[in-house]
């Protein structure tokens, strides 16, 4: 997909990636809608890329299908919609059963809500585009994090889903996951596992989409070395799981 004169819809754009995102996206000619449940980041980003801010909890359903519908009304039909508002939950067998909840409707119905008021809108005009930020860990797993791993694993099902479901309509399915990326979800968090193949800053990730979105590929990999990882996965579970073990005492180790 060109994104020049595209209608982008961006969910978790006050900061991180989703700003990082915004901004590339509205370097690259689209006229870009920022979203977000911290409605002055989103207006400080947007006014910083001529674009539009408008306040989005992704928790709910009914802010996700007024915010497509408002933007449909006023800004136009919706090109490319990034879901990528996320957010992290540590812990394991801990976690009460309301933080599950939370990551849950967040990291997960989010992305099922936006589909469900969104695709059959994309697909009566012969196509449109759908990204899902997921994370390296929704391809591996996440040590120390349960909720994030699942919810995350979750993701890229859904986006796979959706791929294999609509493509034949015209639906074009991209899935983000990148190890850490700099933002407020990995500040403090530097020195973690996820950061063992470096950092990324947020406008290295944006490049990386909107490369892949260029090309229509489904997985996006700023960080190369994952699909290494994966690949040893799917090769030798066994062995993949021992070098998982490994790294889960690191993180235990450091905690």
């Amino acid at each position: 997909m060109d994104l020049t004169g595209k209608t982008v819809v961006v969910t978790g754009a006050a900061q991180g990636i989703g700003k990082g995102l915004a901004e590339r996206f509205a370097h690259e000619g689209a006229s870009v809608v920022c979203a977000d449940i911290d409605d002055a980041g989103a207006r400080l980003v947007a006014e910083a890329i001529g674009g539009h801010a408008l306040r989005c909890d992704v928790s709910s359903e009914d802010e996700i299908k007024s915010l497509i519908e408002h933007v449909e009304n006023t800004v136009g039909p919706i090109d490319l919609f990034c879901a990528n508002a996320g957010i992290l939950t540590l812990g394991g067998l801990d976690v009460p059963d309301e933080d599950w909840d939370r990551i849950w409707k967040i990291n997960v119905m989010s992305h099922v809500w936006t589909a469900r008021h969104l695709v059959p809108r994309m697909t009566a005009r012969g196509g449109g585009y759908i990204m899902t930020t997921a994370s390296a860990a929704g391809l591996l797993n996440q040590p120390g994090a349960a909720p994030y791993g699942v919810t995350k694993h979750a993701a890229v099902g859904f986006a796979e889903w959706l791929s294999l479901t609509y493509g034949h309509q015209g639906l074009r399915v991209s899935v983000l996951c990148p190890q850490a990326v700099r933002s407020e979800m990995t500040r403090g968090h530097e020195n973690s596992v996820a950061a063992i193949d470096g950092m990324l800053e947020p406008e290295d990730v944006a490049q990386a989409c909107v490369d892949a979105i260029r090309e229509e590929q489904f997985l996006v990999l700023p960080h190369p070395q994952v699909l290494d990882y994966i690949r040893l996965k799917s090769d030798d579970y066994d062995r993949w799981l021992g070098g998982m073990m490994k790294l889960n005492q690191v993180f235990v180790e450091n905690t």
